[in-house]
């Protein structure tokens, strides 16, 4: 495999090993939110989509060089008169632009999957920090109305208690005035 090669199959295993990190529970979305965030990570981030589209060209123009040397070595004709070692090098050769194709392909994909599954997890962390606010919120609304609640049931309780007494009060008075009518009947000797 040439330095170039190499150094794809090296940024292809790279992205895998990303990819698992960032699939596998290993951190909280917090936690890669924070490192997303981080301030190397926003310094970088200024320039991602200049990287992205560099990676990106760099990564396709391989891909259409394979798929070249693919087309290029799969037209082959099997004459008997060609020896075994010219037969085995043409082979050979296709099955190294082959895989020269696929390792170029999965490294263009993986990419694209590792520019998401970034998206996905700051998306995740942000709805997750806004549910635990809106989780707080709604607590503090259910204990301010729970305590609303408990103050009008103590008015309702004091105008009860209120109204019982006015009761109480105004059957004393109709007694009062029932016992000083027959007070003034009968006047005491």
């Amino acid at each position: 495999m040439s330095l170039v090669w190499t150094l794809i199959a090296g940024f292809l295993y790279a992205e895998i090993a990303v990819v698992l990190l960032l699939v596998l529970p290993v951190a909280s979305p917090y936690k890669w939110n924070r490192f997303f965030k981080s301030k190397f990570l926003a310094m970088l981030a200024r320039q991602a989509h200049l990287y992205f589209f560099l990676i990106m060209g760099v990564l396709v123009l391989f891909l259409l060089d394979a798929i070249r040397e693919m087309r290029k070595y799969s037209h082959h004709d099997h004459s008997s008169d060609v020896h075994l070692n010219v037969e085995m090098q043409h082979s050979m050769r296709l099955f190294r632009a082959q895989r020269n194709f696929y390792i170029s392909g999965f490294a263009i994909f993986l990419v694209l999957v590792i520019r998401r599954l970034v998206t996905l997890i700051s998306t995740q962390a942000n709805l997750l920090a806004q549910s635990e606010a809106s989780m707080k919120q709604a607590a503090s609304a259910s204990a301010a109305a729970k305590s609303l609640m408990a103050e009008k049931s103590t008015e309702k309780a004091k105008e009860a208690t209120e109204d019982a007494t006015l009761g109480e009060l105004s059957s004393l008075r109709r007694r009062v005035q029932g016992l000083t009518a027959k007070l003034a009947q009968h006047p005491i000797s």
